[in-house]
């Protein structure tokens, strides 16, 4: 059907302030239920309000249901709410919360829970104010959609001067009536700062009589997308909803999860619940309501070799590097994944490198050598080491101590390569290393000096939960496994986040100052209860300004594990290495037909791979050192891993390893 044109006027006054009487008597005169349908910033709520306030004077009463869950104009943000029109406003009568903003992503949701909140409502006239997505496939299926869950019987669509209808198509098939009206060009849609604070301002207000409850994890059943229960941090600032069935009980904030139980400031509850809604709106540290990333949305790619070095195939270097972020970290598999095992981890924002196993390290520049304070190395066969005597080298002249970790007789190995080099012209200025090795629980130190002959012991302290290195903003612990002798695998553990919520010290009138880090440190030590002093000459406890002015956003855990036989010891321990990781670096050595390959070498196999992530809960596997016999068709290798676990980060397309079959796949 062609749609009818109806114009509002396009001259002050504007369309806030004057709806023409055609629309009310052509549309509403024929119709109960009608939806509201224009692109973010057209002034589809200004009209629901003009149209509500004109029917209001005739008598009509008029009820709304707010489809937008990131920008509302008359409900509670991350929700879908009805509101009932009275003389000095809306009124929130009944809400189905949703715990996101994100309407094209959780579209069905919305839509069942826009067809629930329809079900309930009297004759009266019905206007549903529908979200801003009217592109592509999102926009399609919510108009449709819509129409059909609140079985509306005519629809307005907002268009500016000169432009095409959004959805032209789909509204041309809709079998009821569509009116087309000009937008004021007043309508504007506010700026992406302005739209969080409106946002923010509606949540707090919902929030103004909560109180804090504790919601004993061990009886919810939570749904939606949560965050893994292992990382406590990615909880904090969670929008979540309480729900008995379908009916949403209450919505709240996550304020901690404690251990088995969450801290939540939500209102009274009126019934219990045994199901708590999870999905991706959180209160971010600057203290607004918004979409936050999900657990893996870390930036991770399969780049093709020749990026560093010149090269002439990727047979040649060991198939793609895989690049990316992981929370602090700016990671690189530097010799791709099946070449020596050599991964690069750089902290951002410091001039600082920590590199896991030393394979061929011919491909990064010396300045990386210069930077690296830490190495990780998991044993000392050749593929995994030999890398040191491009580190030994790249460290000649004024450079710190470099640390080095291993299993036990690492810092023999060490030794042994730098006395087979003549250093008769260093004296006492060649490369220094502290060799820590890892003796079931303690941890042995011993120096290490090019030119200097012999390994001196130096202090043994216990190496309590397997930790190796300790430091403000991070530590590393390791586990031993089996590889026919002993193989260290590792975990990178960043610490919490700490930001202090600039809009509570605004209300507070507290002034930012040296206090502030005081209470930053405090929180890392975990004295909790000690007295911080502030501005205005009182104190108050460490816990109680936390709880006020502190979010905690969550730190990203890596495990890197290679070269380990698949037994039931190996597996419990790298699953408790590994538990509740963001990524996790793991061998694949084999595919399962060369499953007795991978028992006479002790590595493991592409089910093994995906199964120990699945069991540690890992968010993202990278799966790596991969035989090169499988180098002309790779394809295969990660099928397998797939099937055992979802989570494993694929390439976009086999292209990327130069296989002739891999550039017809998509």
């Amino acid at each position: 059907m062609n749609p009818v044109i109806y114009h509002t006027q396009t001259e002050s006054p504007p369309l806030s302030a004057t709806v023409p009487e055609t629309i009310i008597d052509t549309v509403f005169s024929r119709a109960r239920r009608v939806l509201l349908v224009g692109q973010p910033g057209i002034g589809k709520s200004t009209l629901v309000d003009a149209l509500a306030g004109t029917l209001g004077q005739a008598g009509r009463a008029c009820t709304c249901i707010d489809a937008d869950p990131g920008s509302p104009r008359f409900g509670v943000p991350g929700a879908v709410c009805l509101t009932r029109w009275n003389p000095t406003g809306w009124t929130l009568a009944g809400l189905e919360a949703l715990c996101t903003l994100d309407a094209g992503r959780f579209r069905l949701p919305l839509v069942a829970a826009v067809q629930r909140l329809a079900q309930s409502l009297p004759g009266d006239v019905v206007l549903v104010d529908g979200p801003g997505v009217v592109r592509g496939v999102a926009g399609a299926e919510l108009l449709t959609a819509l129409v059909a869950a609140a079985h509306i019987e005519s629809v307005l669509v907002l268009t500016r001067a000169g432009r095409t209808l959004p959805l032209e198509q789909e509204l041309g098939a809709l079998a009821t009536p569509v009116f087309a009206i000009q937008a004021t060009t007043a309508a504007h849609r506010p700026g992406k700062r302005a739209r969080a604070r409106a946002r923010t301002t509606r949540w707090d207000m919902y929030l103004a009589n909560a109180g804090e409850q504790l919601l004993e994890v061990e009886r919810l059943r939570i749904t939606g997308t949560p965050p893994p229960l292992v990382v406590p941090e990615a909880w904090t600032g969670r929008q979540v909803a309480l729900l008995e069935g379908e009916r949403t009980i209450a919505m709240g904030e996550v304020l901690a999860l404690e251990g088995n139980r969450l801290r939540v400031r939500i209102p009274a509850m009126t019934a219990n619940s045994a199901t708590l809604l999870v999905r991706d709106a959180a209160r971010f540290a600057d203290g607004c309501l918004a979409t936050i990333a999900r657990f893996t949305a870390d930036r991770l790619e399969y780049l093709p070799p020749p990026d560093i070095a010149p090269v002439v195939s990727a047979k040649a270097t060991g198939g793609p590097r895989v690049v990316g972020r992981v929370g602090m970290l700016q990671v690189a598999l530097v010799n791709g994944v099946f070449g020596d095992p050599l991964l690069h981890l750089r902290l951002r924002h410091q001039r600082r490198s920590l590199l896991f196993d030393l394979g061929d390290g011919g491909r990064l520049p010396a300045r990386v050598a210069h930077q690296v304070s830490d190495v990780f190395i998991t044993h000392a066969h050749i593929d995994h080491i030999a890398g040191f005597l491009w580190l030994l080298r790249s460290r000649i002249g004024e450079f710190p101590v470099c640390r080095l970790y291993g299993p036990p007789g690492l810092a023999e190995n060490i030794e042994g390569m730098t006395r087979g080099i003549l250093w008769d012209r260093v004296g006492d200025r060649g490369p220094r290393f502290v060799v820590a090795e890892l003796h079931d629980r303690q941890l042995r130190h011993f120096r290490v000096q090019a030119g200097c002959r012999g390994v001196e012991p130096l202090e043994t302290r216990e190496a309590t939960d397997g930790v190796l290195l300790a430091d403000p903003g991070f530590r590393v612990r390791a586990t031993t496994l089996a590889h026919k002798s002993p193989v260290l695998a590792f975990a990178f553990e960043p610490g919490q986040q700490i930001n202090i919520r600039k809009e509570r010290l605004l209300a507070r009138e507290l002034k930012p100052g040296p206090w502030l880090g005081e209470l930053k440190r405090n929180l890392q030590g975990g004295s909790l209860a000690t007295p911080v002093r502030l501005p205005d000459g009182g104190s108050e406890s460490t816990k109680t300004l936390a709880d006020e002015l502190v979010l905690i956003t969550p730190g990203k855990k890596l495990v890197y594990a290679t070269d380990f036989a698949d037994t039931a010891d190996n597996r419990l321990r790298i699953v408790a290495l590994a538990q509740g990781a963001h990524t996790m670096f793991c061998e694949a050595t084999f595919r399962e037909a060369d499953s007795e390959q991978a028992v006479r070498t002790d590595h493991l196999t592409t089910r093994a791979c995906g199964e120990i992530a699945v069991a540690a809960g890992v968010a993202r596997l990278v799966p790596f050192h991969f035989s090169r016999r499988y180098e002309q068709d790779p394809a295969p290798v990660y099928e397998e891993i797939a099937a055992a676990c979802p989570q494993v980060a694929l390439p976009k397309t086999m292209a990327v390893f130069g296989t002739a079959q891999g550039q017809d796949e998509n």
